[in-house]
C-alpha cells in the first residue's frame, strides 16, 4: 500500500492511497485525515495496521479520485501536486553502514581511522539529521550550503517510527552532505548534515506488508546536469551491514522519539571524490517498490 500527501488548490493538503495508479482522497471522508500522522493516530486508536484502517476507509466508497502521473509531475498553480508524504517530527540518520560509505568517510576525513572503527563496531553511528521545516518533498529544491564547496546527494532507504516503536512505512530520503565540512572534522558534522533543505523524502510512504525485506531493494542515483546524465550508480540493501531492526533498536535507546520519526539507514552509494553538486542540478533517486524521488538543486 502506498500512501501520499498531495495539495488541491485552495484546498491545503490531502492524503490518499494509491490503487491501480489512481489516488483516493481520505481527506474528503474526514478532514482529520489530511495527513500519514493522523492516520498512524487512528489506526493505533482502533487497534489495526495502517493497511486494515485505510483498506476500511476505502472500502466505504464515494472517495474522490486522481491519477498519480500528473500529480507526480512539476507543480503548477494550475493542478494538484504531491508534497511530501507527511512532516516528521523529528528525522535522524545513520552512518557507515555500507562498506562504500566508509571508504567514502575515510577519503575526505582528516581524522584518520574513526570510520574504520565505527564500520566494525557493535554500535552504529546515529544522528540527528533534520525537522520537518529542513525537508522538502517531490520536485522541490535540496540546497547548497553557502559556505560549502563540496556537496553531494546520499540516497537511503529511511523507515517511520510508529506507535511502540514499531516500523510503520518506509519511504526514500535524501541526506544531503557537504562533504567538505564534515571532512575538515568529525565535530562539524551537524553543520554538514542540518540546514535549509538538506533532507528530501518522498514521493509516497510504503507499508511494510508491501515492501517486503528490506535488505533486498535495489537502490539508484542519477544526476542530471544541464539535461545530460553525469552521474548513475546502483546498490542495493543487501550491502548494508546492520540491519534496519539493529538501527532501529539503537535509535530508541534511552531516546524518546515522537510517534513518526523518520529515519535514514546510510547510503551506498557516493559519486566520485571530484564530484559536487551544482546549482541547476536535478537528483533522481529510486528505490524498488517505492518509486522515484526528484529534487532540482539551488544554491544558499
Amino acid at each position: 500500500m502506498r500512501i501520499v500527501q498531495f495539495e488541491r488548490l485552495n484546498e491545503g493538503l490531502r492524503a490518499g492511497v494509491i490503487e491501480d495508479d489512481m489516488i483516493y482522497d481520505f481527506t474528503g471522508v474526514d478532514r482529520k485525515l489530511s495527513s500519514f500522522l493522523e492516520i498512524l493516530k487512528k489506526s493505533h486508536a482502533r487497534n489495526v495496521s495502517v493497511e486494515d484502517f485505510v483498506s476500511s476507509l476505502i472500502s466505504k466508497g464515494n472517495l474522490k479520485t486522481y491519477q498519480y502521473d500528473p500529480l507526480a509531475d512539476s507543480p503548477t498553480n494550475e493542478r494538484a501536486c504531491l508534497r511530501m508524504p507527511y512532516q516528521p517530527p523529528e528525522v535522524w540518520g545513520c552512518g557507515v553502514t555500507y562498506i562504500r560509505s566508509k571508504h567514502a568517510r575515510e577519503t575526505e576525513t582528516t581524522t584518520k581511522g574513526i570510520y574504520d572503527k565505527v564500520y566494525e563496531a557493535t554500535r552504529p553511528e546515529v544522528f540527528f539529521k533534520a525537522t520537518a521545516s529542513r525537508c522538502v518533498g517531490p520536485n522541490e529544491p535540496i540546497c547548497i550550503r553557502s559556505d560549502s564547496k563540496w556537496t553531494v546527494p546520499e540516497p537511503e532507504l529511511a523507515f517511520i517510527v510508529g506507535m511502540r516503536n514499531k516500523i510503520v512505512g518506509y519511504t526514500i530520503g535524501n541526506d544531503v552532505s557537504a562533504r567538505d565540512i564534515e571532512g575538515q572534522n568529525p565535530l562539524y558534522l551537524s553543520q554538514a548534515k542540518i540546514y535549509k533543505g538538506c533532507c528530501a523524502i518522498g514521493p509516497v510512504i510504503m507499508t511494510p506488508e508491501e515492501v517486503g525485506n528490506p535488505r533486498d531493494l535495489n537502490i539508484e542515483c542519477k544526476i542530471l546536469r544541464k539535461n545530460k546524465l553525469i552521474f548513475d550508480e546502483k546498490t542495493n540493501t543487501s550491502r548494508m551491514k546492520r540491519s534496519v531492526d539493529e538501527l532501529l533498536s539503537y535509535l530508541c535507546r534511552d531516546n524518546p522519539i515522537p510517534i513518526g520519526t523518520l529515519c535514514l539507514t546510510g547510503t551506498g552509494v557516493v559519486p566520485p571524490d571530484d564530484f559536487s553538486l551544482r546549482y541547476g542540478d536535478l537528483v533522481e533517486i529510486a528505490i524498488e517498490k517505492i518509486g522515484a524521488l526528484r529534487n532540482p538543486v539551488i544554491q544558499l
